[in-house]
C-alpha cells in the first residue's frame, strides 16, 4: 500500500486547441512528469506539467502552472488559482476533478491513440455483441440477464458516465483529510484562524479533485467497458465498451477484432447480472471500501506543523508534507479485517465473472484461453485499473486472491451445479471468506445447511390467515378474561 492514498498535483495548462489538447509550450509540456503518482506531477502515462525532470515544474508546482509568463498561459494559470481558494463544496472540487479529466483524455493515451466520437457502426456491433453475449451467459448463471441497454461510450462518455461512482469512493478518505485539517489547531485559536483554514480546505479540495481528474483520465485511456475494477461505476443496467480501447486491446493478439469484442462483451454481461439481481451487492462493495476509509488516520503531529507554519504563498509546503507519508492505516485487527473484507469482496466479483465468462466462451470461441489469459497477465502486472484503485483508494487488490476465486467458483459449479453456485450470493453471509480462499476445497465439500424445511414451515405459517385471525381472537378474549 503507498503511503499516501492520495497524491495532490495542479491542474494542467488549458488545452489550446479544445479537443486536439495541444499545448503551445510543447517543449516544456512533453515529457512524462516525475515517476511518483502522489506529486505534483501527472500519474504514471500522464503528460507532465512541468516538462519532467530538470524542467521548470520540477522544484516549484507553480511554475508548472505559469509556465514561460506567456500572458494567455498566466491568464489561465490566474483563472485555475482562483478556483482553487474559490471552492466552497466538500472534501474534493469534482467539478475541477471533471475538467482534468476531460483535458486529459483529449491529450489521449500514451500509445498515442486519440479520443474519437462513437459511430453507427461501432453502436451497432457493441449492440449485437452483448445481445450475443447475453444469450451464451443464459447456460452459464442462472441470474438473468441485467441489461436493460447496451452502449458504445468514447472515452470523454466514460469520464462522464462514471464520475458519480468515483465520488462516492472518494469522497471517504478525502473527508477524513478535510476533518483533520480543521482540529489540529486548539479550539481557541480556530476562530482566529478560521480564513485560513478555509483556503486550506479550498486548496485541498482543488487538489484532491486534480489529483483524481488526472487518475480517471488515464484510466479512460484503457478501461474496455463500465466494470473492469469489480465495482459497478457506470449506471444501472447499462453494459457499455468503448470501442477505440477494445480494439487497442485486441490490436497485438492476432486474435479477430469480432472475438475480442464478444469476449468483453461476456465480461461487461456477466458484471451486469451479478450487480442487478444481488441487491446487496454494491451497497456491501461500497461500505467495505469506506470502512476501510475510516481505518486510514492522519499523522496530526505532522500537520500540526504544516498548519503552524503554513505560508499562503507557499502552499507546496502542504504537497511536500503528504509526500512525507501524512496518512498511514492503522495497524489495528479491526482495519486488518476491514481490509481483507474488501480484498475478498472484490476478488469473489471477479473470481465470478472469470468462471462464468470461460464456462460460456470456452464452447464457442478459440480464443477463450488466449484471451482469458491476457486479461489475467494484464491484471497480475498492476495495470492502470489496479494502479488507479491503489492511488485513490490507498488499495492493492491482490492478483493471487483473483485466481483463488476463480477456481473455487469453478469447483463449485462441479460439485454443486450452476444454481447451487449461484445461490451463495443470496446473503453476504453465504459466501467464501478469505480463509475460505485459501482452502478452496474445505469450502465447497462443506456440509451445507438445509434451510428447506424451515422455510416450508413459515411459507405455511404466513398462508394462513384464518388461523392467525383465530389465534389472536383467543388471546383478546384471555386478557378480557383476565380483566
Amino acid at each position: 500500500m503507498s503511503d499516501t492514498p492520495f497524491g495532490f498535483g495542479l491542474p494542467p495548462e488549458e488545452p489550446d486547441d479544445g479537443d486536439e489538447g495541444k499545448k503551445k509550450d510543447q517543449q516544456s509540456g512533453g515529457g512524462q512528469g516525475p515517476a511518483n503518482p502522489f506529486g505534483f506531477g501527472g500519474l504514471p502515462g500522464a503528460g507532465g506539467f512541468g516538462g519532467g525532470p530538470g524542467g521548470p515544474g520540477a522544484d516549484n508546482p507553480f511554475a508548472a502552472m505559469f509556465g514561460s509568463l506567456n500572458p494567455s498561459d498566466l491568464g489561465a494559470a490566474f483563472q485555475q488559482l482562483g478556483q482553487m481558494l474559490s471552492y466552497e463544496g466538500g472534501p474534493v472540487n469534482w467539478d475541477m476533478a471533471k475538467q482534468i479529466a476531460r483535458q486529459t483524455v483529449s491529450q489521449g493515451s500514451p500509445d498515442g491513440t486519440k479520443d474519437t466520437s462513437v459511430g453507427p457502426a461501432e453502436r451497432k456491433s457493441v449492440e449485437e455483441a452483448v445481445r450475443l453475449a447475453d444469450l451464451w451467459l443464459d447456460d452459464a448463471t442462472s441470474l438473468p440477464s441485467g441489461a436493460a441497454s447496451a452502449v458504445a461510450w468514447s472515452r470523454a462518455e466514460w469520464v462522464e458516465a462514471t464520475l458519480p461512482a468515483w465520488k462516492e469512493l472518494v469522497d471517504p478518505v478525502a473527508e477524513r483529510v478535510g476533518t483533520a485539517m480543521g482540529d489540529v489547531l486548539p479550539e481557541e485559536m480556530q476562530a482566529m484562524a478560521g480564513p485560513l483554514i478555509g483556503m486550506m480546505r479550498s486548496m485541498g479540495g482543488a487538489m484532491f479533485g486534480t489529483q483524481i481528474g488526472q487518475a480517471v483520465g488515464v484510466l479512460a485511456g484503457e478501461v474496455v467497458g463500465s466494470s473492469d475494477i469489480g465495482l459497478p461505476l457506470g449506471p444501472a443496467g447499462k453494459a457499455a465498451l468503448l470501442p477505440v480501447n477494445v480494439e487497442t486491446f485486441g490490436k497485438d493478439l492476432s486474435v479477430p477484432q469480432e472475438e475480442v469484442r464478444l469476449y468483453l462483451a461476456l465480461r461487461e454481461a456477466a458484471h451486469q447480472r451479478l450487480f442487478a439481481h444481488v441487491p446487496w451487492l454494491r451497497s456491501h462493495l461500497f461500505g467495505a471500501v469506506d470502512g476501510y476509509a475510516r481505518g486510514i488516520k492522519v499523522d496530526t503531529a505532522k500537520l500540526e506543523d504544516v498548519v503552524g507554519q503554513f505560508d499562503p504563498q507557499n502552499p507546496e509546503q502542504l504537497q511536500e508534507a503528504l509526500q512525507q507519508g501524512m496518512f498511514q492505516p492503522e495497524d489495528t485487527p479491526e482495519q486488518k479485517a476491514a481490509l481483507a473484507r474488501l480484498e475478498t469482496a472484490l476478488a469473489l466479483v471477479e473470481g465470478w465473472v472469470d468462471a462464468v465468462v470461460h464456462a460460456a466462451a470456452k464452447p464457442r470461441l478459440s480464443s477463450a484461453d488466449a484471451l482469458r489469459e491476457t486479461l489475467r497477465r494484464r491484471r497480475a502486472s498492476g495495470g492502470p485499473a489496479e494502479q488507479t484503485f491503489a492511488t485513490l483508494i490507498g488499495l492493492e487488490l491482490r492478483p493471487r486472491r483473483l485466481r483463488d476465486a476463480s477456481r473455487l467458483w469453478a469447483s463449485l459449479t462441479d460439485a454443486r451445479g450452476v444454481d447451487g453456485r449461484d445461490a451463495l450470493w443470496h446473503h453476504p453471509d453465504m459466501l467464501p471468506t478469505a480463509t475460505d480462499l485459501d482452502d478452496p476445497d474445505g469450502f465447497v465439500h462443506r456440509e451445507q445447511i438445509d434451510f428447506s424445511e424451515l422455510d416450508k414451515m413459515l411459507g405455511e405459517a404466513a398462508d394462513k390467515p384464518d388461523l392467525k385471525k383465530k389465534d389472536e381472537g383467543e388471546d383478546k378474549n384471555k386478557g378480557d378474561d383476565a380483566g
